[in-house]
C-alpha cells in the first residue's frame, strides 16, 4: 500500500473504532438510561463533563499515535518482514481463528507487564498518572493515555506484525475485540451476570468491576483481558469477590 492509503485507512479504523464503540457505550449507559440503570453502576457517581473532554482530547493523540505506529510497520520497508500473507486458504479457516487467539494471549500478556512497569513510581508519576486521573473511569478512558504510554500501548503490534503469521482481516477482528474489551473494562457497569467470577471460566477472565477497583485503588488488578498473571504473581486485589459480590448485590437489590 502506499503510504497515503494505508495512514487514511489506519486513521478511518482507529477513529471509528474508538467513536463508534466508546460513543454507543457513554450514549447508551450515561446518557440514556443514565437514571433507569445508575443503581448498578459499580461507583455511583457520575465523572464530571471535564473528565469527558480531557479522557476524549488524549484519546484523540492516542489515535494519532497508534497511526503513526501503524504506518512505521505498513507503510516503510519494515512491511517486508512482517508475517502477514494474502490468502486465508493457504493456510486455512482454523489457524486464521488460532492467529487472533494467539494475538489476544500475546497482548495480554504484553499488557501485563508493560502495566506493571508503568506503575513504578517513577513512571506513573511521569506518565501513567494521566490514565489514572479517570479514578472513575467511563468509556472515553479507554483511550486516555500519555503520549509516551501511547507508543507503548501501540507498539504491541510489533511483536504481532513480525512473530505471528496473520492475515489482514484476523487482525482487525483483533482490533476490534482490543476496543471492545477495553471500552467494557471501563464502562463502570459489570455486564457479567452474577457470580460469574465464581465460576471456572470467570475466574480467570477480567472484568468492569476487576479493572474498575484498579481505577479506584491504583494497585492491583494490572490485567487486560485475563486473570491469569494476576492470580499466579498475587497481583489480584484481595477484596475482588467481595466487590464483585457487592455489586451483584445492588443489582438484585432493584
Amino acid at each position: 500500500m502506499e503510504y497515503q492509503e494505508v495512514a487514511i485507512q489506519a486513521l478511518t479504523h482507529n477513529l471509528l473504532r474508538y467513536f463508534v464503540v466508546a460513543g454507543a457505550a457513554f450514549l447508551l449507559f450515561y446518557v440514556i438510561k443514565k437514571s433507569s440503570w445508575n443503581y448498578w453502576k459499580i461507583q455511583s457517581k457520575f465523572p464530571s463533563s471535564s473528565d469527558y473532554w480531557r479522557e476524549v482530547i488524549f484519546s484523540l493523540i492516542t489515535i494519532s499515535i497508534f497511526v503513526l505506529v501503524a504506518l512505521i510497520v505498513f507503510a516503510t520497508p519494515l512491511r517486508n518482514y512482517t508475517l502477514q500473507y494474502n490468502s486465508i486458504e493457504s493456510i486455512g479457516w482454523g489457524y486464521w481463528v488460532v492467529s487472533i487467539l494467539l494475538m489476544i494471549i500475546l497482548h495480554d500478556t504484553y499488557f501485563y507487564w508493560m502495566h506493571r512497569i508503568m506503575h513504578h513510581p517513577k513512571l506513573y508519576r511521569a506518565i501513567h498518572r494521566v490514565h489514572h486521573q479517570s479514578t472513575n473511569p467511563s468509556p472515553w478512558t479507554a483511550y486516555a493515555f500519555h503520549p509516551l504510554e501511547a507508543v507503548v500501548e501501540a507498539s504491541i503490534i510489533f511483536p504481532i506484525a513480525f512473530f505471528i503469521p496473520f492475515h489482514r482481516s484476523a487482525l482487525l477482528v483483533f482490533l476490534v475485540f482490543m476496543i471492545l474489551y477495553n471500552v467494557y473494562g471501563h464502562l463502570g457497569y459489570e455486564l457479567y451476570p452474577k457470580g460469574f467470577n465464581k465460576t471456572w471460566v470467570g475466574k480467570w477472565v477480567n472484568t468492569s468491576v476487576n479493572h474498575n477497583q484498579h481505577h479506584k485503588h491504583f494497585h492491583g488488578n494490572y490485567g487486560l483481558y485475563f486473570l491469569f498473571w494476576d492470580r499466579m504473581l498475587g497481583t489480584l486485589r484481595p477484596d475482588y469477590d467481595e466487590s464483585f459480590a457487592e455489586n451483584d448485590l445492588k443489582k438484585g437489590q432493584q
